[in-house]
C-alpha cells in the first residue's frame, strides 16, 4: 500500500525546504505508487504543500492507496554506535514551518533537485522522452519489446546518504523515530516514470527480457570534486583501470561508502547536501540488439582457401576466407556491427571439404535487422552460392545460442571421413596395400604436429582410425579412403611427422610416404537440421 502519513512530515518538511524535487522526497518516504511518480513535477509540488498545510490528528495521504509490485530499495547505511549527530557545520538546519511551505515550494522548483541531480525532473519530460524516441527510431533497429536500462553518475550514492543522515539528524532533534533506513531505488522510480512513455512512443511493450536495450547514460562534471573525500578516507576502494576514464566509478564509491564511518562523512560533505551547481548531461543514448546466430554447412572446392583470415606477423597471405565469403552477405542482411565465426572443425587452406558439408554458425553481434521469413533465408543462401565458385553453403537457418553447443559437443566426439591421395618412394602393387583394408580401430600416438606447434600445446595425443579402404592408382599413388575419430591429424598419420605420430603409413609400408591431395568426405555431425530444398 502506498500513502504518505503523519510520520512522513518531519521528511518532507526538511527535504523540501532543502532543495529536494518531490519525486526524490516520495522515494525517501518509501512511497511505493508506481502511479504517482508519473503526475506532473508542479502537482506534486502542489500536493506536497498541501500535505504540510494539513494539520489533522488522523493520518493524511496524497495519493489513493494503491497495491503494486514489489520494487527495489537500496539500504543508505550500516548501523553505527556512537555517530556524531552534527553535519559540517556542527548545526541542525531549521525546518520551515506549514506556513513556509510556498517558499520552500518555489526554492524546490526553481532549482536542481540537491539528491537526483534533475534526473527525476528534467529527463523525465515529454519532451526529453521524444528525443531519446527519436534516437532510437533513427537508428533503424527491428524490435517488437525493449529493456530498458539507465546509468547515473556515481555522486548520486553520496547524495542520498548526505540527504539521508540529514533527515536522521533532524528526527533524532525532534525525538521521532526513524522508521526505515533505505529508500526507493532512483533507477526503480525512473523507470516508473520512463517505461510507460517510451512504450506509448514506441509501439511496443517493456519487457525485461527483451533482446532489444535502449541505455542512457547520465553524467555530471562534478563528480570527481564531489567523491574525492572517499578517496582520502577510503584509498583501497579506488583502482585505476584501464577502459575507465575516472577511479570514481558506481561500485568504487558504493564500496567506499560502506566502509566510511559516518562521522567521518559528516565531516566532509554537507548534510543535507547543497544544490549542485549543474544539471546531469544526458550523455549517451543507446540501443543495442541482442546477437543473432545463424548456422549452416558450408562446402569448399578450393586449394588455396584459408577456413579463417589468413594473417601472418600482420600481412595478410590470401585474399579472402571461408568465414569471410559467408559473413560479408550475413552482415550486409542483418545489419550488425560485428560478427563471430566458428565451426566444427576446420581443413587446412589446401583440403577441400566435400560431402554434405562441414557445420558452422555465426554469431551476428548487435544486428538492426533480426526477422527473415524461411523464404529470405533462401534467397540469402542462394545469394552466397552465386558470389563465388570456392564454396557453397547449405541449411542455412537462424538458431538459438543454445543449439551451438551441440555443434561444438560433436567436434571431439564424432567421425570424420577423408579422402588422401598419396605418394610412396618405392614402386607398391595391388597386394602391397591391401592388407589396410583389415586394419580396424588402429591406434595412434600423435604428438602435436610440428606445423600447430605455434599455436597448439605440447601433448601426444591418443587417436582411433576405424577403418581404410585403398584404391590403387599406379607404381607410386594410391588413394586412402579413411573414417577417423575426430581431430586426428591425417597428414602427420600419412607421413610420420618425424616419427611424432606412431604408427604412420610409412612405417606400415615400410617405405617413405606423402600426402599429396587430401578431401574432408563427411563430417558427422547431425546438426544443424537438414532443410527442404
Amino acid at each position: 500500500m502506498s500513502s504518505l502519513t503523519e510520520k512522513s512530515r518531519p521528511i518532507v518538511q526538511l527535504l523540501l525546504n532543502t532543495g529536494t524535487c518531490p519525486r526524490c522526497i516520495l522515494r525517501f518516504c518509501c512511497v511505493g505508487s508506481q502511479m504517482l511518480y508519473r503526475h506532473p513535477h508542479k502537482d506534486l509540488m502542489k500536493d506536497l504543500q498541501e500535505f504540510l498545510k494539513n494539520s489533522q490528528e488522523e493520518e493524511d495521504t496524497v495519493c489513493l492507496d494503491v497495491a503494486d509490485p514489489p520494487y527495489k530499495r537500496i539500504r543508505l547505511e550500516h548501523r553505527e554506535e556512537g555517530a556524531d549527530d552534527l553535519n559540517h557545520n556542527g548545526a541542525i538546519p531549521q525546518l520551515p514551518s506549514a506556513g513556509d511551505g510556498n517558499a520552500a515550494m518555489e526554492s524546490s522548483a526553481g532549482n536542481v533537485c540537491n539528491v537526483c541531480l534533475g534526473i527525476l525532473q528534467e529527463f523525465c519530460e515529454v519532451d526529453f522522452v521524444k528525443k531519446v524516441c527519436q534516437k532510437v527510431n533513427s537508428a533503424d533497429y527491428q524490435f517488437t519489446s525493449f529493456v530498458f536500462s539507465v546509468s547515473l553518475p556515481p555522486q548520486l550514492s553520496v547524495r542520498e546518504r548526505a540527504a539521508w543522515l540529514g533527515v536522521k539528524q533532524q528526527m533524532r532533534n525532534l525525538g521521532l523515530p526513524l522508521p526505515k533506513d533505505d529508500i526507493i531505488q532512483l533507477k526503480e522510480a525512473y523507470k516508473w516514470i520512463i517505461h510507460p512513455q517510451l512504450s506509448e512512443e514506441l509501439g511496443v511493450p517493456a519487457d525485461g527480457k527483451s533482446l532489444f536495450e535502449v541505455s542512457l547514460v547520465f553524467a555530471h562534471p562534478e563528480t570527481d570534486e564531489e567523491c574525492h573525500f572517499l578517496a582520502t578516507a577510503c584509498p583501497d576502494c579506488f583502482k585505476p583501470a584501464k577502459n575507465k576514464q575516472s577511479v570514481f566509478t558506481r561500485m568504487a564509491v558504493i564500496k567506499a561508502l560502506e566502509k566510511i564511518k559516518e562521522e567521518d562523512f559528516l565531516k566532509h560533505f554537507p548534510c543535507p547536501p547543497r544544490s549542485p551547481k549543474n544539471l546531469c548531461d544526458a550523455l549517451e543514448i543507446q540501443c543495442n540488439n541482442g546477437a543473432v546466430f545463424v548456422a549452416g554447412r558450408y562446402n569448399k572446392y578450393s586449394r588455396n582457401l584459408p577456413q579463417t583470415p589468413w594473417i601472418i606477423d600482420g600481412e595478410r597471405k590470401l585474399e579472402s576466407s571461408v568465414e569471410e565469403l559467408i559473413s560479408e552477405h550475413l552482415m550486409a542482411e542483418f545489419k550488425a556491427d560485428s560478427f563471430n565465426f566458428s565451426s566444427s572443425g576446420r581443413e587446412d587452406v589446401d583440403v577441400r571439404t566435400l560431402g554434405n558439408g562441414r557445420p558452422f554458425a555465426i554469431e551476428l553481434v548487435n544486428p538492426r535487422r533480426i526477422h527473415f521469413t524461411v523464404e529470405e533465408m533462401k534467397r540469402l543462401q542462394q545469394a552466397i552460392n552465386d558470389s563465388s565458385d570456392k564454396i557453397q553453403v547449405r541449411d542455412l537457418q537462424l538458431v538459438t545460442r543454445e543449439a551451438i553447443g551441440r555443434m561444438k559437443e560433436g567436434e571431439e566426439e564424432k567421425t570424420k571421413t577423408y579422402s588422401a591421395l598419396i605418394w610412396t618412394d618405392k614402386a607398391i602393387q595391388r597386394e602391397d596395400i591391401a592388407f589396410l583394408d583389415d586394419i580396424k580401430e588402429l591406434k595412434l600416438d600423435q604428438k602435436t604436429p610440428l606445423r600447430v606447434l605455434h599455436r597448439r600445446p605440447l601433448a601426444v595425443r591418443c587417436r582411433l582410425i576405424h577403418t581404410m579402404k585403398s584404391e590403387y592408382i599406379d607404381e607410386h599413388h594410391f588413394r586412402l579412403h579413411l573414417k577417423t575419430q575426430a581431430g586426428t591429424y591425417i597428414k602427420e598419420f600419412v607421413h610420420g611427422d618425424f616419427g611424432r605420430t606412431k604408427p604412420n603409413i610409412g612405417s606400415l609400408l615400410n617405405r617413405t610416404a606423402d600426402i599429396l591431395e587430401l578431401d574432408v568426405e563427411s563430417v558427422d555431425v547431425d546438426w544443424p537440421p537438414t532443410l527442404a530444398d
